[in-house]
């Protein structure tokens, strides 16, 4: 499989709820990391349960890899640049770690309009 979409815990929890905009995503290669998988089992667990988490938790699994200390040092410096925009520790991480790795950074977060490597996905 070609992978070239690193989705954001927005676009995962946008394909949970099944928005069209974003299912075309999971039908294509993508990865995620392990900080965006563990962010999106958080939020789906707060607000659907622990049944609900586990299963996407199951069905994404295959697709998380692990993140080097190095993406997340240089993540870290990432945000401290733009920390006007209020980005995430974990959408740093998951921006950082598209960008290492070559891949699209699919979301939907109004922070990352207009950066390079993002395909920005309004709900």
């Amino acid at each position: 499989m070609d992978v070239k979409n690193f989705l954001d815990t927005y676009a995962l929890i946008e394909i949970s709820k099944g928005n069209p905009k974003f299912m075309h995503y999971s039908d294509r290669g993508f990865v995620i990391n392990d900080l965006i998988m563990a962010e999106f089992y958080s939020v789906l667990l707060r607000e659907e349960g622990e049944e609900i988490a586990d299963y996407w938790l199951k069905k994404f699994e295959a697709y998380s890899l692990p993140v080097s200390r190095t993406i997340l040092i240089e993540a870290v410096r990432f945000r401290r640049k733009h920390r006007k925009k209020n980005i995430s520790f974990f959408d740093a991480v998951g921006y950082i770690f598209s960008v290492k790795n070559r891949l699209r950074f699919v979301t939907g977060d109004k922070e990352f309009k207009g950066f390079p490597g993002v395909d920005f996905v309004k709900k």
